[in-house]
């Protein structure tokens, strides 16, 4: 893990949460994006070196609904930069960590993602990213 690449925070409405963290950011974000296979709309907001992604459900059925129906809004995952994410999911599950995706998947922002379930991760989700190389 190379860096955090960037931080998600679990929102009801994008649309308020973006007006929010505009005024917070000084900037609008610089990305908005759905990732239909995850029932999920996202956006990016920069923030000096620092990403925030936000994420509203686009359906029930969402790990963001989900979330959000047991915990409310607030920070979601945790994501870390990963140069290789094949070898890493491996070098971890042999640490012992449960790795929920067999194969990464493709995400939001361009990137291959794959999760660690957060029971072994002291209650935090986290989230393994590979950019994805442009041909």
């Amino acid at each position: 893990m190379r860096k955090i690449e960037h931080i998600g925070i679990a929102v009801k409405s994008l649309e308020t949460s973006n007006l929010l963290f505009e005024k917070l950011f000084g900037n609008p974000p610089y990305k908005e994006e759905e990732v239909a296979s995850e029932g999920v709309k996202t956006s990016f907001f920069m923030n000096g070196p620092n990403k925030i992604e936000l994420l509203e459900a686009t359906n029930s059925e969402s790990p963001i609904a989900k979330f959000l129906e047991k915990k409310g809004e607030g920070i979601h995952h945790i994501a870390f930069d990963v140069q290789d994410i094949l070898s890493e999911m491996e070098r971890l599950k042999n640490e012992g960590f449960i790795v929920l995706n067999e194969t990464p998947k493709k995400g939001a922002d361009n990137k291959l993602v794959a999760f660690l379930h957060p029971k072994g991760t002291n209650g935090v989700l986290i989230e393994l990213c590979q950019e994805i190389e442009q041909k």
